[in-house]
């Protein structure tokens, strides 16, 4: 089959989903499958450097024109309307039939790719990748009045580019007729859209992050999450498929009166060099301090400066690595000046995501801050199937990764101060809890393929 993605920012851009779509592409494609993702193009020095990939990718990379929107110029934004349409369709003009669009994107590229499934009649599988009422409040000033903002955009968009408008009629893909999916476009469901409870669940606001959501899940087939606990969240607020798909959640069963469900599919982790990471891993743990990695992108809700507050305030002696960057590199260094921890911290800056694991691989434990805002948490995932426990803030997160944790009682600094000594006292003797087992097979990007292919197959 050709499944068409939809990213907001470039796959060769930093990011947790960007790793995971092109993974996703790689192993779709060792199964026999064609792939072509839509995303805004590379600007400046990350657009060079993506050169050698996106000559290999070759056509499976359709770039729309876009504008940088950080100073870094490292993402960007593609304006939703008829010239990316167009864009679009030109892409993939040359390339086979399309039979599914699968939707990775919270704002512009969700735009774009839900209406190009209304535009030829295409089934759709969005996976929420993205707590927006979490990111946005994290991120902006005035998060109400942005989100309200982006609800009426996403209604106008949508509703101008047809999608739930009711297209009924055939569709005219320019490939001979073949329409996939023709006519879906006038489900009920996606008439009613973001401004109504789904599935029975009564009138919910029009106007928060739930709702942003609920107006994408309600023009999809199916709807997927990363991990149990973010599908939680979504059932609870009514994001659920509106158009007629009926998802299994994990050990569920489903049927024809079942209510649509979310399917839970973990982005995975690359086989190869998870085998290369473990083989790189010493047999013996080396004397010295415990070494701790704390890695992601240096923003708000990643909470970087309360781990290195409660880093200083431990008192812990440790060789502290932090991997990754960002706007707030810059506080980081001027708060360990001015808190002068006994801890041996080093920013070690953006690191090639092979080096990254091979570094996680090889500490004693993965430091993880973020609370409420990651869907599933990628680098804790790495850490338990590479064997390396990990310290967890967030408790929706601890849980799914079940064993090898450090839990954080709460969000203050001086819990997080106290599970750091536990950690430092705990390694030395070689007692820190163990990651479970299971996760070095059922984190395989292989495995995370197979399980997607499942639902394709179904709406399809």
């Amino acid at each position: 089959m050709h499944i068409v993605m939809f990213a907001d920012q470039h796959v060769e851009s930093l990011g947790g989903a960007q790793v995971s779509m092109r993974l996703q592409r790689r192993y779709l494609e060792r199964a026999g499958h064609t792939v072509t993702i839509v995303a805004p193009a590379l600007h400046g020095p990350r657009a060079r450097a993506a050169v050698p990939a996106r000559a290999a990718a070759g056509p499976a990379y359709a770039d729309l024109p876009s504008v940088p929107i950080t100073f870094d110029r490292e993402y960007s934004v593609t304006w939703p309307g008829a010239a990316a349409d167009r864009r679009v369709d030109e892409a993939l003009a040359s390339r086979p039939p399309v039979d599914l669009v699968h939707v990775q994107a919270d704002f512009w590229g969700g735009f774009i790719g839900h209406r190009f499934a209304a535009r030829h009649g295409l089934p759709v599988v969005h996976t929420m990748h993205n707590r927006v009422d979490v990111g946005i409040e994290a991120t902006t000033p005035l998060p109400g009045l942005v989100l309200r903002a982006l609800n009426l955009w996403q209604r106008r968009t949508l509703s101008a580019g047809g999608v739930g408008a009711g297209a009924g009629a055939p569709v005219d893909t320019g490939d001979g007729g073949r329409a996939p999916g023709a006519g879906r476009g006038g489900d009920s469901a996606a008439s009613v859209g973001a401004d109504a409870g789904v599935g029975g669940r009564g009138v919910r606001s029009t106007r928060d992050g739930w709702a942003f959501l609920r107006g994408f899940a309600a023009r999809s087939d199916a709807v997927t999450a990363p991990s149990s606990h973010f599908a939680r969240r979504l059932e609870d607020h009514g994001v659920v498929p509106g158009r007629g798909g009926r998802g299994i959640r994990s050990g569920a069963s489903g049927g024809a009166d079942a209510e649509p469900r979310i399917d839970v599919v973990w982005n995975g982790i690359d086989d190869d060099l998870l085998d290369a990471a473990l083989a790189s891993a010493p047999e013996v743990r080396p004397p010295g301090p415990p070494r701790l990695v704390w890695s992601g992108r240096m923003s708000p809700e990643k909470r970087l400066l309360p781990f290195l507050e409660a880093l200083a305030v431990s008192g812990v002696v440790a060789d502290v690595e932090v991997i990754g960057g960002g706007a707030q590199l810059g506080a980081a260094r001027r708060l360990l000046e001015r808190h002068r921890a006994a801890a041996t911290v080093t920013f070690a800056g953006r690191l090639p995501y092979p080096e990254t694991l091979r570094r996680i691989a090889a500490a004693d434990a993965l430091v993880q801050t973020s609370i409420g805002f990651e869907t599933q948490g990628m680098t804790v995932f790495e850490a338990g199937a590479l064997g390396t426990p990990s310290v967890v803030s967030d408790p929706d997160i601890a849980d799914e990764l079940g064993a090898g944790v450090w839990r954080v009682e709460d969000a203050s600094v001086d819990a997080l101060a106290a599970a750091l000594r536990c950690v430092a006292s705990r390694v030395p003797e070689g007692t820190a809890p163990t990651p479970d087992p299971t996760l070095r097979t059922r984190f395989r990007q292989s495995s995370r393929t197979a399980a997607m292919l499942e639902v394709y197959r179904r709406v399809l």
